[in-house]
């Protein structure tokens, strides 16, 4: 038992140490399974009194081993089910041996590791450290080691579905006030005392609420009135949350519903099937490969130039108080970082100022900060109009107009004051950093950084390496998008960069097919049933027709200067009627969208201008995925972006492409390479040129080899 630790000691009691001696944390994989039926077969054969459970590790137990679980298909589904089982039925043969089992918990137990210390009777945690729950349903999956089927038994159906079908995470506080933690302790020590204690006390035969007879389930079983009228419309529901394409919260559900109208044993068979059938299966495979592995080597830093010693920053300067300067500046304040947030008068910059007010009092009222936490996130943060406040910053961020000269002129005013030898960061959606870096004497201290709207909840910053940007700047801007908490992409700088680019393929073809009669319901219907959080329509409303304009109005005159032509589209025509129409989107109080009272719908007046001619429903799902992978794999031929992981998450993250595609690359791949190509001839042989795909991909799909970072 390599992984776990045995020790009966004198007293009849049992301690079990898990550490995984080949990992920092433990992990329920072959090895562990193995471990654990060793386990069991020699408590059989020992006298003991009761059990304790507890880590070596900083976390109690770490879930289970994605490496392993991604490797499940078809052709091993079935040796993966009865792997899972046994491990299973060892884990229910301790619950029910009639000794007490008691979970000592020192640090985070998600996943298989809250699944492991619910099968003990008697579960304590520490004050402090620890968060439990069970995330496996963000990764395509549902818990697989009986959490389901315990959390169902011990909450009730209603009250377990945000735990299991949102994946909800609690500290140890709250799962004590709940009754899922049963004590709680102040250091390990006490765990342990608390441990022997309820173990020396405890009336034999030892079990589980659920396994003694005349248990009720809180709320009743799917039988019970108040049940029999909830669950009709509890699939309509979810399925209004995840548009079908999302299997995972199907299979809770059904495990949920199923698993109370069975014994325990053919519950946990129940579970397991299901298990092994979302695991299999793409949507797994996908959100796994983009939501942990990819997302875990961004973390450590995959794309972050190398040789470079890890900055921290103490003293950030934001020009620009607007929406995004204010998110900014929160987004560092709460993090520890000291803002002095600059506009050109004094009331622009404490409206700045008080974005952050208005969110930490959200906070304060929910719970989630204290009043001193509220008044330290308060004191980081400067307000002023004066830019001599700017002197001894270590960073600049500027997020002022989109305009080449406004920002022209903020950076060399503020560049007077700190000096050209900082790192001056502009967070430009579309504007390409080279010309904006001209600003500067210092051209190799110059990066983009853009973030997305809204700050405090957008996890993605997309950081744009100018021709003259350093390695050292580009990690040091890495560090910084790190320290806040935020997800860092690399990308080579050109207009749009990546995630500006590829989106923009979305709203206009969005318009075009608008143009071509499409009705507005059916695009924006489309978009929902394909898993993207907003349709097209109704995300160009919140960005602004207005906005559009002026991108595509520089757009022209950088054409007109390089000496070529704009390539107007049917998406033009959307524009200037929607602006001749003074629709120009939510802000404005119109666009495609009415906004009365609150609430929106789509503008009559569109199926007026622009005709009413369906089309297969399909071919409008497909057109918006696919002119968005067609457009990154010409980001990748251009080198504008240089990693498929920044690709993936940069699209679910930044730009919200359906996270059950594991991102825009493996949309592709998932797809299948051939027929990807194949159905891309279709669309462009029935919409046009744009569903062209570049050569590179044609030849990629000749030799059927998949987009990662290793090819």
């Amino acid at each position: 038992m390599n992984s776990i630790q045995f020790d009966l000691r004198s007293d009849g009691i049992v301690h079990l140490t898990l550490d995984n001696p080949t990992a920092s944390s433990n992990l329920m994989n072959r090895a562990f399974t193995q471990d654990f039926l060793d386990l069991v077969e020699t408590l059989k054969a020992v006298e003991f009194k009761g059990v304790v459970i507890t880590s070596a590790k900083k976390t109690f137990f770490a879930g289970g081993d994605l490496k392993e679980l991604i490797e499940i298909n078809d052709d091993n589904a079935a040796e993966s089910y009865h792997g899972t089982q046994k491990l299973k039925q060892a884990m229910r043969w301790l619950e029910t041996c009639g000794k007490p089992v008691v979970a000592c918990i020192n640090g985070a137990a998600l996943g298989g590791g809250w699944e492991l210390a619910l099968h003990a009777q008697h579960r304590i945690a520490l004050k402090q450290g620890v968060v439990i729950g069970l995330p496996e349903v963000t990764l395509g999956l549902l818990p697989g080691g009986g959490g389901v089927v315990r959390m169902t038994r011990l909450m009730g159906l209603q009250n377990a579905m945000p735990y299991l079908l949102q994946g909800k995470q609690i500290k140890s506080a709250k799962a004590h006030e709940l009754g899922l933690i049963h004590a709680l302790a102040d250091s390990a020590e006490e765990m342990f005392e608390q441990a022997i204690s309820y173990i020396n006390s405890a009336e034999l035969p030892a079990a589980q609420p659920y396994d003694v007879k005349g248990y009720k389930v809180p709320g009743g079983t799917p039988s019970h009135p108040s049940m029999a009228m909830m669950l009709p419309i509890a699939p309509a529901m979810l399925r209004a949350q995840t548009k079908g394409v999302m299997p995972a919260p199907d299979a809770i559900l059904a495990v949920m519903v199923e698993s109370l109208q069975v014994d325990v044993d053919a519950a946990l068979r129940i579970e397991s099937r299901y298990f092994i059938e979302l695991a299999k299966g793409n949507v797994a495979r996908n959100m796994i490969s983009a939501f942990w592995f990819q997302l875990n080597e961004i973390k450590a830093g995959a794309s972050r130039p190398s040789g470079y010693e890890a900055t921290q920053f103490k003293r950030v300067g934001i020009l620009g108080a607007g929406m995004m300067g204010a998110g900014i500046a929160y987004a560092a304040a709460t993090k520890g970082v000291e803002v002095v947030l600059f506009d050109v008068n004094q009331e622009a910059a404490d409206k700045g100022k008080g974005y952050s007010e208005k969110l930490m009092a959200k906070r304060l009222s929910r719970g989630r900060a204290t009043e001193e936490k509220v008044a330290q996130v308060l004191e980081r943060i400067t307000a002023t109009d004066d830019v001599a406040a700017m002197q001894g910053v270590d960073l600049v961020i500027e997020a002022v107009f989109e305009d080449r000269n406004v920002k022209a002129d903020v950076t060399k005013r503020v560049l007077e004051q700190t000096g050209d030898g900082i790192v001056f960061a502009s967070n430009t959606s579309t504007l390409p950093i080279t010309g904006l870096a001209q600003a500067s004497s210092r051209p190799d201290r110059f990066v983009g950084m853009h973030f997305f709207s809204p700050v405090d909840k957008m996890p993605l910053v997309e950081l744009i390496r100018g021709e003259q940007t350093s390695d050292e700047t580009l990690a040091a801007a890495y560090d910084f998008v790190m320290q806040i908490a935020k997800t860092p992409i690399v990308v080579n700088d050109s207009r749009g960069f990546f995630t500006s680019r590829v989106f923009g393929t979305y709203t206009k073809e969005g318009m075009k097919m608008l143009a071509e009669g499409v009705p507005a319901a059916m695009i924006e219907n489309a978009a929902y049933e394909s898993g993207f959080p907003v349709g097209p329509l109704a995300v160009t409303d919140e960005v602004s027709l207005t906005l559009v304009d002026r991108v595509r109005t520089q757009t022209i005159k950088d054409a007109e200067a390089a000496g070529q032509t704009y390539p107007r589209g049917l998406n033009d025509d959307v524009i200037d009627f929607m602006l001749a129409q003074n629709r120009a989107g939510k802000a404005a109080g119109a666009g495609f969208y009415e906004y009365v009272d609150g609430k929106k719908k789509l503008w009559p007046g569109l199926d007026e201008q622009f005709g009413n001619s369906p089309i297969d429903f399909t071919d409008v799902k497909e057109r918006l995925l696919f002119i968005q992978a067609i457009e990154t794999v010409k980001c990748i031929d251009e080198n504008v972006i240089m990693a498929v992981r920044d690709a993936n998450l940069g699209s679910i993250m930044g730009i919200g492409f359906p996270p059950w595609t594991g991102g825009v690359m493996q949309y592709i791949n998932q797809y299948g390479l051939r027929e990807f190509v194949s159905r891309a001839e279709q669309l462009a042989a029935k919409y046009g040129d744009d569903f062209n795909v570049p050569a590179s991909l044609v030849e990629r799909a000749e030799m059927n080899k998949e987009f990662s970072d290793e090819s």
